[in-house]
């Protein structure tokens, strides 16, 4: 058994029968009255985030998981194909378990955490930011730079981000995985 002390982003638990992962959390002591911890807590099984708020002290079952690393292979419609990079055993996964699936490419090595109670997989870490080629974009034109514009552009995962108006088609591009959004050109 944890404590709210013990809350940290990633950190599985076991809640109203089923269990979440921890994606944000924020200690709160108010002047007045005890302190509390709110959560937003996403369903490892649905996928499903809900807002929760635990009083200071309260006991909070944890789960005991441990983390590999698999390489994506594939996604056929229905299941996301892993490859274990140790063993190469395969695992398959529903997108739910996925935070931003449509960041994924072919090659890609994630990190899974899996129960250890009955070795099932609960979610999928990505990496902190992925590097994807432009393989769609408008080209920017010329004095619109008054302001920081960006114009819409799609890169090869089939995932459509905002970015500055000099990415053409081709560029490599660094999104940020945990919001989706562009961080930066990759010169070659």
């Amino acid at each position: 058994m944890a404590s709210t002390s013990d809350i940290r982003n990633g950190l599985c638990i076991r809640y109203n029968h089923d269990i979440y992962k921890i994606i944000e959390f924020l200690h709160v002591k108010p002047g007045k009255g005890p302190a509390f911890v709110r959560t937003k807590l996403k369903s490892v099984t649905t996928g499903k985030v809900l807002d929760n708020t635990f009083s200071a002290g309260h006991k909070i079952e944890d789960i005991r998981v441990e983390t590999h690393k698999f390489q994506f292979l594939y996604e056929d419609g229905e299941f996301w194909h892993f490859m274990n990079v140790e063993d190469y055993t395969q695992i398959r996964l529903t997108e739910n378990a996925l935070d931003m699936p449509k960041l994924l490419k072919e090659g890609e090595v994630v990190t899974i955490l899996i129960n250890t109670e009955d070795n099932m997989p609960l979610s999928v870490e990505m990496p902190g930011s992925v590097v994807l080629e432009v393989t769609h974009t408008e080209p920017g034109l010329k004095g619109n730079t008054a302001t920081n514009a960006t114009k819409p552009a799609t890169v090869e995962t089939g995932y459509e981000v905002n970015v500055p108006l000099f990415i053409n088609e081709g560029d490599k591009i660094k999104i940020e995985t945990e919001k989706g959004t562009y961080k930066e050109r990759i010169k070659e």
